[in-house]
């Protein structure tokens, strides 16, 4: 092994998983395709870790969903946009179409959700619909919500208010780098108050809008600060959780402070009196100035008082009230709270709640009961995995987090976040850093268009694609994706960085694989020989099998397939020198020696297969086939054990045929 694992790992320290566990991958919204972001910076770990863990911990005890978002703003305008260039139906048929091509092109990349839904089509919808009400009115209920009066974006020649992307200006978040800001959000996932927003511009007309009063609920979550702080202490004592997770979320726990330039200095000094008490704080290496408030009503005052003056300033991030309704038509019905009529959800919260509405859907659809989600999402002997991108850290670390606590309790201070009690527990959030195409941020809604998924497989294997994708590292930062066929200034002489991984499959596993079964077949009539591993193959065999466990557990799959690409060139390496040694030898020798060689490869290849099947299902599930195994050569309760083990004697294999690829490479690669 590298040196790099040279550490002996011991069964006595491995890593406990749940008994019962859901996965989720973020949604995609409804009115787009799946750019390859989705897949290769969320949907490909959310399937490899559900299939270990169905591996791990039983297919009977994990459920993977996910859905194509159907609701909010974006959707509302790409179908407006639709329509104007001559699409024919309504916008439950523009989002069924997207929903259709989604499914589609996550089903060729072998994303095994056991339910891929839908918010706003089909029994998914109506299931949802029903979460919805009861989420929103619980809250409520326990006094977590206040209805509260604010400003939103009118197009007076339009004569409409405007959603949220029919607005767009710059942040007012200091330091964001978005590209793009709409009425209440960055693309990069900030929150503020519609009436800082930089600039706006109504994108249907392109006048500055006018601000008209609208009263919607709230979710209070500036009241949750000290609890998500204990969350977040929690949260960095565990080593499944990663940095950037913590890290962002802190960053919203800071108390609100305003970032005024230094040229507005004197016209902040006349303000000041008049302002709520505060604390002035001055960088001299910064062109800015900062000034901290207690509450973030106080900032609101402040802010008012500055905009009224026309000082241009930035607010810092901290925690706001979390809107839940709005007035757009196209969303999931509010309920009826105080008499208010006509208010629908507000996308970012109802999406929070969706993999609940999903995981229900599924459950009835098996014939369990109503209350079998709990077993799932509420239990202390199960988890919920959510994979995300960087930029949603703040709704599913902060927004989703807090929601979560509040239903412990009508009194905050009774809240534990240690012990949940048997509400919802707080999920393990699996953070990807942004995955760049060509070294710049590919987004559809940016100026770098990212390739679709679907075109990928054009030019890769969805095997190859998905083993380059886990050893990018995009736990640890963002990353750059590459494909030769796509890059305008590759040269031809390059080799192409995508076909590194999948080439550890397609050229040394499968040369591995074909020798053993060849050899079988000229000197054992086809038979696998079983018996006594040698040592050192167990032995490096098992450490191969708990490092790739401990960094599952960890979710650093770059690490894991770094473990498999060690484990495969050492069983290549291992095969030549002993099959290299059989061949030189003559009679029984020979025979002996052949058999050993065998029995310690195929206990390899075993093992190689095991640890494959979650990252490259089609080539291994070929590989359990002509090894004429079960369902239990997966099963990790089997995962240190031999073939004799087992199943006790010699194996008949299937009959494989001269030149045949367990891992294959696209069309396109060979010339």
């Amino acid at each position: 092994m590298s040196e790099k694992f040279s550490k002996k790992v011991s069964r006595d320290t491995r890593p406990s998983f749940p008994k019962r566990a859901v996965i989720t991958g973020g949604m995609p919204y409804g009115n787009k395709t799946l750019h390859f972001g989705h897949v290769g910076g969320v949907f490909v770990f959310a399937d490899v870790y559900a299939r270990f863990l169905r591996d791990r911990i039983g297919k009977d005890n994990v459920i993977f969903v996910s859905g194509t978002d159907c609701y909010g703003s974006p959707i509302a305008e790409g179908y407006r946009k639709a329509k104007e260039a001559g699409f024919d139906g309504d916008i439950r048929d523009y989002v069924r179409k997207n929903h259709e091509d989604q499914k589609k092109t996550l089903g060729d990349y072998d994303i095994s959700l056991d339910l891929f839904g839908a918010s706003g089509i089909g029994d998914t919808a109506e299931m949802h619909n029903k979460v919805s009400d009861s989420f929103i009115r619980k809250l409520y209920e326990m006094g977590h919500l206040r209805k509260r009066s604010t400003a939103q974006f009118y197009d007076e020649k339009a004569g409409m208010f405007l959603n949220g992307r029919q607005v767009i200006g710059k942040c007012p978040v200091q330091g964001c780098q978005s590209e793009k800001a709409y009425a209440d959000e960055c693309d990069l996932g900030h929150s503020y108050d519609p009436i800082n927003l930089i600039d706006p511009r109504s994108t249907l007309t392109g006048d500055k809008p006018v601000m008209k009063d609208v009263e919607n609920w709230y979710f209070r979550l500036p009241d949750f600060n000290g609890k998500l702080r204990e969350m977040t202490a929690e949260m960095e004592q565990k080593d499944n959780v990663r940095s950037v997770v913590t890290k962002t979320i802190k960053e919203f726990l800071e108390p609100p402070v305003i970032y005024i330039m230094k040229t507005y200095l004197d016209t902040y000094k006349e303000l000041a009196p008049r302002m709520p008490e505060h604390e002035y704080i001055d960088d001299e290496k910064k062109t800015s100035f900062t000034i901290v408030f207690r509450e973030l009503s106080e900032r609101d005052k402040a802010s008012a008082l500055l905009t009224e003056h026309g000082v241009r300033f930035r607010e810092g991030k901290t925690l706001v009230p979390f809107r839940l309704t709005g007035n757009i038509e196209w969303g999931v019905p509010a309920p009826s709270l105080e008499g208010e009529e006509g208010l629908t959800v507000w996308v970012w919260p109802e999406s929070l709640w969706a993999p609940i509405s999903f995981t229900k859907a599924y459950l009835a659809s098996k014939g369990c009961d109503d209350d079998e989600w709990k077993k799932y999402w509420c239990d202390d002997e199960a988890q919920v995995y959510q994979f995300i991108g960087q930029d949603n850290i703040y709704f599913y670390g902060v927004a989703q987090s807090a929601m979560w606590l509040a239903f412990q309790s009508e009194n905050i201070d009774d809240i534990d976040v240690k012990d949940t009690k048997g509400h919802l527990r707080l999920p393990v959030l699996v953070a990807n850093h942004h995955i760049l195409f060509l070294d710049k941020k590919a987004s559809s809604s940016g100026s770098v268009k990212p390739p679709m998924a679907a075109e990928l497989l054009d030019f890769y294997t969805a095997e190859q694609l998905r083993m380059h994708w886990l050893g990018l590292g995009l736990g640890m930062r963002s990353v750059s994706f590459q494909p030769k066929p796509l890059n305008p200034v590759a040269k031809e002489d390059e080799s192409d960085p995508v076909t590194k991984e999948g080439f550890l499959l397609s050229n040394v596993f499968n040369r591995v694989i074909r020798t053993c079964f060849y050899d079988a077949q000229k000197y054992f009539d086809g038979v696998m020989p079983v018996g006594n591993v040698t040592q050192s193959v167990l032995d490096d065999s098992e450490q191969a099998v708990l490092e790739y466990e401990r960094f599952m557990y960890r979710t650093e799959f770059h690490q894991v397939t770094y473990v498999l690409d060690s484990y495969i060139r050492k069983a290549s390496k291992y095969m030549a020198k002993v099959k290299a040694e059989a061949d030189k030898a003559e009679g029984d020798d020979a025979e002996a020696l052949r058999r050993q060689y065998l029995i310690d490869v195929f206990h390899m290849i075993k093992t190689a297969a095991v640890l494959l099947h979650p990252i490259a299902p089609r080539g291994t599930e070929m590989i359990r086939e002509y090894l004429m195994s079960g369902e239990e050569l997966w099963d990790w309760s089997n995962i240190f054990d031999s073939f004799e083990t087992i199943y006790g004697n010699d194996r008949k294999l299937k009959f494989l045929e001269p030149k045949v690829d367990f891992f294959t490479r696209h069309p396109s690669q060979f010339k």
